[in-house]
């Protein structure tokens, strides 16, 4: 049986995922200086606007995780979860990703748009607000992905070697 099922097609004619980024016990606590759990993400962040990257900061890796990765994503994207970035092979002393540039080792994996690195929001003109899921995940060991893996291979190394995790959850929507 497949860990995450994919559907091609939507927004970018990429792949989305069936199914929601695995849970894990909630252990760590995601923030950042420009976005507030709960609140609205900023238009300089969505294809409305320059569509930057958010910085993202966390708290609570234990000292025997070996990896972090991270999972963008949007649940409520048409036809499936709709992956805006993974970043996976982070050390665990880092303590967050930057607008620009990543921790030494860090790579990037394949968004739902088929391109590799971060893709902005950009729901649908008239949707209600979407949530945009910044999940942060520590692995119990390291999970050997290449820069450029597929989301449903980025899920699969989360969903084996996860040993908890953090979300902040922003919201989006586009004037119609």
């Amino acid at each position: 049986m497949a860990v995450a099922a994919l559907v091609a097609g939507g927004c970018g004619g990429g792949q989305k995922l069936h199914h929601p980024p695995p849970a894990a016990p909630d252990t760590v606590r995601v923030l950042s200086p420009v976005l507030a759990g709960g609140g609205k993400l900023g238009r300089a962040y969505t294809c409305d606007g320059a569509g930057a990257r958010p910085p993202i900061e966390w708290r609570g890796i234990p000292s025997g995780a070996r990896e972090v990765a991270v999972v963008v994503s949007d649940p409520d994207a048409p036809g499936g979860t709709f992956v805006h970035w993974t970043v996976y092979g982070i050390a665990p002393s880092a303590p967050g990703l930057s607008p620009a540039g990543l921790p030494a080792g860090a790579k990037q994996g394949q968004n739902s748009a088929g391109s590799t690195g971060w893709t902005p929001a950009c729901p649908p003109k008239g949707d209600p607000p979407h949530r945009y899921d910044f999940d942060v995940y520590w692995l119990r060991s390291p999970s050997g992905l290449r820069a450029g893996a597929k989301p449903a291979d980025v899920i699969a190394a989360v969903r084996r070697d996860a040993g908890g995790r953090g979300r902040l959850e922003v919201h989006y929507a586009r004037a119609g």
